[in-house]
């Protein structure tokens, strides 16, 4: 049977947690004025930070503080103005769920159907810039995997809510997505696939869960049904300036936490978290803390991590991901161009690789996505990007040239992931366990889907409860 909330939350009190010492601030050494105190702290203003800081001082009457790293909330739902006109390079659409249409409704931002513009699809192997010949598969034989593939999917409606797994997790969630493919002869529903999870990387050899999460039956649900949403003036990051100006100074921009001591068990202890901001440190005390940022070694260096916690964060894999904005690229307009292997299994592209090319609307610019392995520099991904675009002149492909850069972006980390032997191991079961666990409590895209409109939903379920009780 699944594991419920309830129970996963009952495994807290297995921890005998090891702690790493902290010296604790003197508070003989701060003025009135720089210390912060509050019944939430929040580190991380993506959507789940800034979503968890909204519900719980506006519905649940808790006092909050956010700390973000960028000058902006939001995370990966960036927007860039092509003078007065928007182009979202980064969050595309939501589903079609109330917790969206409820979040947006707040601050009365109208939503409305995401229309698939009718432009070209041009197929094109990115490392030789060539096209790819009779690809993809005709719509027809598409249509017909994608079909087998919901009924197959169908078997784990709990997937849609996060990672609650059954014990036993069924092996066919386990087994490299390849073999899935090959067991269901779904290969003509790849490309479609690819689209959403291409962020996993070589998604033949990833666990065939974590290809689920990506495009799972909340995707297929809102393709089919062409319901997928967006904000009617095409600008995602309204969402997130409507929520700025209504937190106003409960959010510290600019900032990142130097030292956080927290309770070491179930007491009533406080969390005392020292910040530096552009206008010099702060000592946060809260009674609470929610940690929205991926929970990978090098983002909670300054945290006091128990061995449970520790031992659990350094399993991750994860990929490197970027995106950006375009001009000067020779691409026809109306034109959108999507990475296909030519040699590669299932024309499936390699790490690293140039996901596409997309018309953006705006004459002459273009959105790009690039998937690396995760430890890679600006320039390096910047001259993958545009090395991609300058093969298809190579090639004869179509008349490219040096790209320019008017956006670019790091999504770094992504798609964090086990192996399936940690998943077969009980791992998801663990990592929930830590909700509550002393006093701190967790989301993001390491705990559910990496897709806002269901991160929204875990948060609503399964952390907002416990933390504001």
């Amino acid at each position: 049977m699944p594991l419920s909330i309830k129970n996963i939350f009952s495994l807290v009190s297995i921890f005998v947690p090891t702690t790493v010492a902290v010296a604790l601030p003197d508070h003989n050494d701060w003025k009135p004025q720089d210390i912060i105190t509050r019944d939430v702290c929040i580190i991380g203003g993506g959507a789940t930070g800034t979503y968890s800081a909204v519900r719980l001082r506006q519905d649940m009457n808790k006092s909050v503080i956010v700390v973000e790293q960028k000058d902006r909330l939001g995370g990966h739902t960036e927007t860039f103005f092509a003078g007065q006109y928007p182009i979202d390079y980064g969050v595309q659409a939501f589903h079609n769920f109330d917790v969206v249409k409820n979040f947006f409704g707040r601050f009365k931002i109208s939503l409305s159907t995401a229309v698939q513009p009718p432009f070209l699809d041009k197929y094109v192997d990115l490392t030789s810039g060539k096209v790819v010949p009779n690809y993809p598969p005709d719509l027809a034989s598409a249509g017909a995997a994608l079909g087998i593939y919901a009924a197959a999917i169908a078997k784990y409606p709990y997937l849609a809510g996060g990672y609650f797994l059954p014990d036993p997790v069924p092996d066919e969630l386990l087994m490299p997505f390849g073999e899935f493919v090959n067991k269901y002869h779904i290969e003509a529903a790849l490309p479609t696939i690819w689209t959403f999870a291409h962020g996993c990387g070589d998604i033949l050899t990833v666990p065939t869960l974590y290809i689920i999460q990506n495009f799972g039956l909340p995707q297929l649900a809102d393709l089919l049904g062409n319901s997928f949403l967006t904000t009617t003036n095409h600008a995602n990051s309204q969402l997130y300036l409507a929520a700025t100006a209504l937190l106003g100074s409960d959010v510290l921009f600019g900032s990142t936490v130097i030292s956080a001591n927290r309770p070491a068990g179930p007491t009533k202890d406080i969390h005392e978290i020292v910040v530096s901001t552009p206008s010099g440190r702060k000592l946060i005390r809260a009674k609470k803390l929610l940690i929205t940022i991926p929970p990978i070694a090098a983002k909670l260096s300054s945290f006091d991590l128990d061995t449970q916690e520790s031992g659990l964060f350094a399993q991750w894999t994860y990929s490197g991901y970027f995106i950006g904005v375009l001009a000067n690229t020779g691409i026809p307009d109306n034109t959108n161009i999507i990475n296909a292997g030519l040699k590669t299994p299932l024309n499936i592209p390699k790490v690293p690789f140039e996901v596409n090319f997309d018309f953006s609307g705006i004459p002459g610019l273009f959105t790009f996505k690039f998937v690396s392995h995760p430890e890679v520099s600006t320039e390096h991904v910047q001259g993958k990007v545009s090395a991609a675009v300058l093969s298809m002149a190579a090639a004869g492909t179509l008349n490219t040239t040096q790209p320019e850069f008017l956006a670019f972006s790091s999504h770094t980390p992504t798609q964090l992931r086990v192996s399936a032997d940690a998943v077969k191991g009980g791992f998801y079961g663990k990592l929930y366990a830590l909700q509550g666990h002393r006093q701190t409590w967790w989301t993001g895209a390491a705990w559910a889907q990496d897709d806002s409109s269901l991160l929204w939903q875990f948060t609503e379920a399964a952390v907002l409860p416990g933390l504001a009780a």
